[in-house]
């Protein structure tokens, strides 16, 4: 009896020194003053793995004395990792506030619902790229910025002007909507040069939503939209500056500067771009590349007001001055036959505003007026063309309950249309400015079952004087198992109500009437998407993976017949059908040493279905829409501030353009476009960066067809000329700008 009270006692001690010898870490996890809930910590080498609660609180307890080293992740966040020494006669506190990542993926959102929300909480897949981000690569605009979203494509239509316009899943440009702030500022005429001359600087982020979104946005979001968000006043660099130049000698400045005026803040900013050297390396005396020379000034006011409602005005100028054409061309010659050149003056004016109503309720006003005037000659035809756009819209934002978030709203948009060609034109030659007044009416529910399923209801309806009454109804899912996975499905359908009046109009040689059909129908779309987002911390790395399956059915496409009578332009709705479908994938890797990758691939098919006259179908690839591309992007950051960012963009064969027996392939060759930038950061907000763009000097290798000849004077020659050959631009797959260094300066003071 005696040894089993020995046995205890001992057995008592033993264990009672075993406890004495564990502790606990414990603290609270802050993003500057607010609490970061859901963070990962884990806790090395044990891999003891917790979550931050709500508050941003977490703890580990009965941890064994000793040296530990504790890694706090998220996305969104940098990931951190803190040294802590375990002591079981003091509980060991660890309060930490984390950093915002640059290459965030739970931005907050408004394009996919109107409304303000956290990225992973939109029911709507939307995304994003930061100025951080396209930093990387440096660009004189926004235009080839965009090219760094997976799916997303800037597309030059022209070998001389390099007009372009963006597609989104292999779409031509009019089926994308561009907005700033929220308002369709950039449209029909002004879509080629619309995201030219908008300062870097007062950018906050580029937010793109694949997939008709007519519910909300109206015509042409039918494709999808790209959503120019400025930045708030009070929240930008007191001053900013950004300056490169190429070796191509181009020249970018980029400057803004914040300014406080009683209980206003201003923002302005200026951007300035000129190219003046008449490159040509491919040697058939075009020019390759654009000469330009662009100026855009944007101011932007925000006012304290009252219970911190909302008032912000913003206005933006942009001039520019671009020729394209033969080496020897000079302004003397501009709208000759002599010496050919393609000459484009544009001057654009924009006026965008909101303001919150002063009520209990949350009513908010959106508006924007903008003015377009373009002066262009293409060879010796002249193209000239003013636009007006009026646009109003006022918008109900109701929460019902805990779960339904609610909105409502009217808009009206009012178009003014006038070129110099015979569209416009009545049968006698008078002049008759095309007017279009487009009111719609829209309507939202996002209804939150519970923390793990969202569903949102969405129908616009709009009336246009040609077409009637349209209806754009959407339907979206969004399910969340847990933090680290999310799936979505949303289904909507898409119009547009065309403007008939292009630029392809200048091609037009004598007096033609407009005749359009009576059952002329706008174009529509079936849309749904399916998407996948799967987020993984680890000891090691975090993963993101976003998956998107996509498909896209296109109804009575609007095309002009110029051939059944050459008196007239007859538009009628396409016989047949269009398709866009695929699978987009996107990956982001931040490992916890200063290495980040993010990479995309895309799959897309996307035809026309034409039934013959005679019977049987006609399948037609779409042009410029390859079937493989994809991006990638790199950074690693060295002690001392100095990184290294590798970007790039590569695309399979897409159709493209070609004449009757052409001797160019009617695909394109695999290729790709890889650019690399070095970077030192110093104090104060200054740095340094150079690098190369197109490392790999890709330039296609057929451009211009019979430069020799662009007034096609001696295209009818039989002998000189047997296959009956015409001066064509439009075969276009990527810049003719070779290899070429940059180097620039930023700073930026807060």
């Amino acid at each position: 009896m005696n040894l089993m009270k020995i046995y205890l006692y001992i057995l008592l001690f033993v264990s009672s020194f075993g406890f004495a010898q564990t502790g606990s870490i414990s603290g609270k996890i802050t993003g500057g003053r607010d609490a970061i809930p859901s963070v990962n910590v884990i806790l090395s080498p044990l891999g003891t793995t917790t979550v931050a609660d709500a508050d941003g609180n977490y703890s580990f307890k009965n941890i064994p004395n000793g040296s530990y080293e504790i890694i706090f992740s998220a996305i969104g966040v940098k990931t951190t990792r803190k040294k802590v020494t375990v002591n079981s006669a003091t509980p060991v506190t660890l309060n930490i506030a984390l950093q915002e990542d640059s290459q965030a993926l739970d931005e907050v959102v408004i394009t996919g619902t109107m409304k303000e929300v956290s990225r992973s909480e939109s029911s709507i897949p939307v995304e994003i790229i930061t100025p951080k981000l396209f930093k990387k690569n440096p660009t004189p605009s926004l235009f080839e910025a965009v090219g760094m979203i997976n799916g997303v494509q800037p597309q030059l239509n022209c070998n001389v002007c390099n007009t372009g316009d963006i597609h989104i899943n292999g779409m031509e440009g009019p089926y994308t909507m561009i907005l700033i702030d929220g308002m369709p500022i950039v449209s029909s005429l002004s879509t080629v040069y619309g995201l030219s001359g908008i300062p870097n600087s007062i950018v906050e982020r580029i937010e793109v939503v694949k997939g008709p979104a007519s519910s909300l946005y109206g015509s042409e979001a039918m494709g999808g939209i790209i959503n120019v968000i400025t930045k708030t006043p009070y929240k930008a660099p007191v001053v900013s500056a950004d300056y490169f130049l190429t070796s191509w000698g181009e020249q970018s400045l980029d400057a803004a500067v914040k300014l406080k005026a009683g209980k206003a803040t201003s923002l302005l900013g200026v951007n300035y771009f000129n190219y003046n050297v008449k490159a040509d390396k491919n040697n058939d005396n075009f020019t390759d590349v654009t000469q330009q020379n662009r100026i855009s000034i944007f101011n932007k006011w925000s006012f304290d007001r009252k219970d911190n409602r909302i008032f912000s005005l913003a206005g933006r100028y942009v001039y520019e001055d671009r020729w394209g054409g033969e080496l020897n061309w000079t302004k003397q010659w501009r709208g000759s036959d002599s010496i050919y050149g393609e000459s484009i003056y544009t001057r654009r004016a924009e006026l965008i505003g909101l303001y919150q109503l002063p009520t209990t309720e949350r009513i908010f006003t959106q508006f924007s007026y903008n003015w377009h005037d373009q002066n262009s000659y293409y060879g010796d035809t002249p193209y000239m063309a003013t636009q007006q756009v009026g646009f109003i819209q006022t918008y109900w934002d109701k929460q019902f309950g805990d779960n339904h978030t609610f909105l409502l709203g009217a808009a009206m948009r009012y178009t003014v249309y006038d070129d110099n060609t015979p569209a416009t034109a009545n049968p006698d030659l008078s002049n008759e400015p095309q007017v279009t007044p487009l009111p719609g009416l829209f309507i939202q529910d996002e209804w939150a079952i519970n923390s793990k399923h969202k569903v949102l209801g969405g129908y616009r309806f709009d009336y246009d004087k040609n077409h009637g009454g349209v209806h754009s109804p959407r339907v979206a899912y969004k399910f969340s198992p847990n933090m680290h996975n999310t799936f979505r499905a949303s289904f909507g359908t898409g119009f547009r109500v065309v403007n008939l009046f292009t630029e392809d109009h200048a091609a037009l040689t004598g007096a033609r009437d407009v005749i359009i059909a009576e059952a002329l129908n706008p174009e529509r779309t079936y849309n749904g998407n399916l998407n996948y987002v799967l987020k993984v911390p680890t000891q090691y790395f975090v993963l993101g993976m976003d998956v998107t399956g996509f498909y896209s059915y296109f109804t009575n496409k609007i095309v002009g017949d110029f051939d059944t009578d050459p008196t007239k332009i007859i538009y009628d709705n396409l016989n047949g059908h269009a398709i866009s479908q695929g699978v987009s994938v996107n990956t982001d890797l931040q490992f916890n040493f200063p290495l980040k990758l993010m990479a995309g691939i895309s799959y897309m098919d996307v035809f026309q279905k034409e039934e013959r006259a005679g019977g049987g179908v006609d399948k037609i690839q779409q042009l410029h829409a390859p079937k493989w591309s994809g991006n990638f992007i790199g950074t690693y950051t060295f002690n001392k501030n100095y990184s290294v960012d590798v970007t790039g963009n590569w695309y399979g064969p897409m159709r493209l353009p070609i004449l009757p027996n052409d001797y160019r392939p009617e695909y394109s060759p695999w290729f790709c476009v890889a650019n690399i930038q070095f970077t030192k950061k110093f104090d104060y907000g200054l740095e340094i960066y150079g690098g190369m763009k197109n490392v790999f000097d890709f330039v296609p290798k057929y451009a211009l067809m019979r430069p020799f000849d662009p007034f096609n004077k001696t295209a009818d020659d039989p002998v000189a000329n047997p296959n009956g050959y015409t001066f064509d631009t439009t075969y276009n797959y990527a810049s003719l700008q070779g290899r070429r260094m940059f180097l620039g300066v930023r700073y930026n003071f807060f």
